[in-house]
C-alpha cells in the first residue's frame, strides 16, 4: 500500500515542529508531500526538499496532491479550512483548538457528520502521555471510588511580551478568539474533558491583560460542578513564574496527585463515604497507604497521534482523539470567559450562538492596538508536556 500523502497547512511554531518529525520519517506509512503558508519565505526550506509549496490553503486542498491535511493555522482558520478539506474528499486532522469558538466547532462537526467516510481527528497529544493514561485507567477501574473533587493548578505557562509580539493574531479577540484558555492550556482542558466529561455548571473569573499588554485573558480561576455532584477548580496564567502544575483528584477511595513528574496515589483502606456512615466515633477516618505510580514520557507524542490518524485511514483503527472530542475543550474555554464577562454561573451545554454573538461584540468594540516585531526562533518543543 502506498504511503498516505499528507499536506501541512501552516508553518508557525507548531507547524514547523510537525514538518520536522514528518521529514525525519517518524510517522510510518505517511509522507509529507506539500506545505502551505502565506509567507513565501517560510516555504523556501521545504521546496528545496522536493515538497510542493502553496501560499493559498485552498489551492493545496484542491490540488489532488494529498490524501489528508494537517491544519496548523491561527484559530479562526481551523473550521473553514477543515470544512473545505472534508468537502474536497480529504481526511483531516486539526491542531488545537478545532475551532476558535463553539459555533464554528459545531459547523465543522456537522460537515464531518455529512462525510462519515473521511477521518476527522484532533491533535490532542496529551492523550498519549502515559501519566494521563494511567489516571484514566484508575478512574475506569473505580480505584478512586466516587469522584468528589478535581483541582488543577496549571500556571506554568509563563509567556513574555516578546512572545505576544511575535504575531499580529496572537492574544486578540479578532485574531485568536481568546487567551491562555484557548491557546496555552487548551490541551489541559481536553484532558479534563477526556477524564471527567462535561461539567453541568461553570463559573469563570478572568482577568484580561492582567500581566501583559494584551486584550484577552491571561489570568483565570474557574469553578465547575459535575452532574454527579463532584466539583472542580481550574487555575491558569501566563504571567506567573515559576508557576505550578498540580493535578489533584479526590475520591471516596483516595487521592491522586500529579506534580513534578510524579504520580502519587494516597489510597484509603476503605471507602471514606461508607466509613462516615458506619463509624461509631466522630474523628476517625480510614487508614491510608501511599503508592508511587511509575510512568515514562511518550517519546514523540505528536508523531504517535499522527501515526494513529494514519492507521485510522489505512486500517480502520479507532482514533485516540476523534475530532468530535475537540468540542469539549473549546466549550470549556468559551464558557469560562463568557461566564466571567456576564458575572454569573452558566449551565452547560453552552449556547455556541450566544458566545459567538458576544465574541463579535468584543471584536467590534475593541480599541486595542497590537504591536508586533520580529523575534528569534526558539525551541518550541520544550513547552509540550503539561
Amino acid at each position: 500500500m502506498p504511503p498516505l500523502r499528507l499536506g501541512l497547512i501552516g508553518l508557525g511554531n507548531i507547524g514547523r515542529h510537525h514538518a520536522g518529525y514528518l521529514l525525519e520519517g517518524r510517522v510510518p506509512r505517511c509522507e509529507l508531500v506539500a506545505v502551505c503558508n502565506p509567507t513565501a519565505a517560510k516555504l523556501e526550506p521545504y521546496s528545496t526538499k522536493g515538497l510542493q509549496t502553496f501560499t493559498d490553503p485552498r489551492a493545496l486542498i484542491m490540488s489532488g496532491a494529498v490524501d489528508a491535511v494537517l491544519i496548523a493555522t491561527p484559530h479562526y482558520d481551523h473550521a473553514p479550512l477543515g470544512i473545505a478539506a472534508l468537502e474536497a474528499g480529504l481526511h483531516v486532522m486539526v491542531e488545537k483548538p478545532i475551532a476558535a469558538h463553539k459555533a464554528d466547532a459545531e459547523r465543522l462537526l456537522e460537515c464531518a457528520d455529512r462525510h462519515p467516510d473521511r477521518v476527522f481527528a484532533g491533535m490532542f497529544q496529551l492523550r498519549v502521555e502515559p501519566r494521563y493514561a494511567r489516571i484514566r485507567s484508575l478512574l475506569e477501574e473505580g480505584q478512586l471510588g466516587r469522584i468528589q473533587r478535581v483541582t488543577w493548578i496549571n500556571t506554568d505557562w509563563f509567556r513574555t511580551e516578546t512572545y505576544y509580539a511575535s504575531g499580529g493574531w496572537r492574544a486578540t479577540w479578532k485574531g485568536e478568539g481568546g487567551g491562555v484558555l484557548l491557546n496555552q492550556c487548551l490541551h489541559n482542558l481536553d484532558v479534563l474533558s477526556w477524564l471527567f466529561g462535561r461539567p453541568s455548571k461553570v463559573r469563570g473569573f478572568c482577568h484580561f491583560g492582567q500581566w501583559h499588554q494584551i486584550e484577552v485573558e491571561d489570568q483565570v480561576t474557574a469553578w465547575f460542578e459535575y452532574p454527579d455532584g463532584a466539583t472542580g477548580t481550574f487555575l491558569s496564567s501566563t504571567g506567573e513564574a515559576p508557576g505550578t502544575n498540580r493535578l489533584e483528584v479526590a475520591g471516596s477511595r483516595g487521592r491522586l496527585v500529579l506534580e513534578n513528574n510524579r504520580l502519587t496515589f494516597n489510597q484509603n483502606a476503605s471507602d471514606a463515604l461508607e466509613w462516615s456512615r458506619t463509624a461509631t466515633v466522630g474523628f476517625s477516618k480510614p487508614e491510608v497507604s501511599t503508592l508511587e505510580i511509575p510512568f515514562t514520557d511518550a517519546p514523540h507524542p505528536h508523531a504517535t497521534l499522527l501515526e494513529n490518524f494514519v492507521a485510522a485511514i489505512l486500517d480502520g483503527t479507532p482514533l485516540i482523539a476523534p475530532g468530535r472530542d475537540g468540542l469539549g475543550s473549546v466549550e470549556l474555554a468559551n464558557a469560562i470567559v463568557h461566564s466571567s464577562l456576564r458575572g454569573e454561573t452558566l449551565d452547560l451545554p453552552l449556547s455556541g450562538v450566544a458566545w459567538e454573538r458576544e465574541l463579535q461584540r468584543l471584536i467590534a468594540e475593541s480599541r486595542f492596538t497590537k504591536q508586533t516585531r520580529a523575534v528569534a526562533a526558539e525551541d518550541f518543543a520544550a513547552s509540550f508536556r503539561r
